[in-house]
């Protein structure tokens, strides 16, 4: 695991970059002016820093958030900040499987490319809720609309890698919470179960399945000889709107353990050299914090347990679907 020594003093891995990197810093020197990226959750915390670091190295942003108010505040900054950027907002509920579809068609209507998809947006430690489909909140918002969005869009960004020759990258946001899941990793057999139900260890549920999703689509890529690579982060612990529901808490606990938190440029730099740069070309299936590779739990390393819940996860997609046919 991350080396807490590393953490305090922000030495340098093997990539050259450490936690006090920031996502200007791993990103500097790169031209984007030929790729567009689409980040969901790009209106606030470390999606925003992320949507305005790729602005600024000239890709084509497009944003999907939930809160359009907050977009458009968020594509107003980036523009204040680099005038010529090109940023496009799009309304994306990730808790809703309709309104992913909704995206996909907008995203498609708008007839780009698509190089590389950062699937950022999550909720944390919430109440127990079901989303619209009636699937528990946190493995809804953080997988299974991910997974969904992922696969509509599959398609242009194999289109894309093919008509340019450039390699596609899927990056998804995990966190070093996947590590606190349930007994058996995921809850196969009753995700909504209430009474079982803990907002730590369902949001760790939903951070493995981040990793799994990563690690499966790598190796479809694979199989298929796709152009494509697929790789999983911790962005670190930053002070986000993500911790609305333990606001408290959290304050108390980063008082604690202040030299262990980031700021946000630093908390978006993983996503963002994972996504950029030159030297992850090729790299695929693989899990990253501080902008270097590191080992997840066993369990996120279970190749069955991947391609089970891919199958489970498609399940919950076509019932949804069905359900409203």
């Amino acid at each position: 695991m991350v080396s807490i020594i590393s953490l305090v003093t922000g030495r340098a891995g093997p990539s050259g970059f450490g936690s006090a990197s920031t996502a200007e810093l791993v990103t500097e020197g790169i031209d984007a002016s030929h790729l567009t990226v689409l980040i969901t959750g790009g209106a606030s915390g470390i999606g925003l820093e992320t949507a305005r670091v790729m602005a600024q190295h000239k890709a084509h942003v497009i944003i999907g958030a939930r809160n359009m108010e907050a977009a458009s505040r968020a594509k107003h900054l980036i523009l204040k900040h680099t005038p010529s950027a090109r940023v496009d907002v799009l309304q994306l509920d990730l808790a809703s499987t309709r309104s992913v579809r909704a995206f996909a068609d907008s995203f498609k209507a708008l007839n780009l490319p698509l190089n590389v998809l950062i699937n950022n947006a999550g909720v944390m430690f919430c109440p127990y809720q079901q989303s619209e489909d009636g699937i528990e909140m946190q493995f809804a918002t953080n997988h299974l609309g991910h997974f969904l969005l992922t696969n509509l869009l599959l398609d242009k960004m194999k289109e894309t890698a093919r008509a340019t020759g450039v390699e596609g990258r899927i990056v998804n946001l995990s966190s070093i919470a996947h590590i606190h899941t349930y007994r058996h990793a995921i809850l196969f057999d009753d995700i909504n179960d209430k009474k079982r139900y803990s907002d730590k260890r369902a949001y760790g549920q939903s951070k493995l399945a981040n990793i799994l999703h990563a690690k499966e689509l790598s190796r479809r890529f694979q199989e298929e000889g796709v152009n494509i690579t697929a790789n999983a982060v911790h962005p670190g612990l930053i002070m986000t709107p993500l911790f609305r529901y333990s606001a408290i808490s959290m304050r108390i606990l980063k008082f604690f353990s202040s030299f262990l938190w980031k700021n946000v440029p630093q908390g978006a730099a993983t996503t963002c050299y994972v996504a950029l740069h030159p030297a992850m070309k090729g790299v695929t299936g693989k899990y990253f914090a501080d902008c270097n590779e590191i080992q997840p739990s066993s369990h996120a390393r279970d190749e069955m347990l991947a391609r089970k819940l891919w199958d489970f996860s498609n399940k919950l997609v076509n019932s949804a679907a069905s359900s409203k046919a």
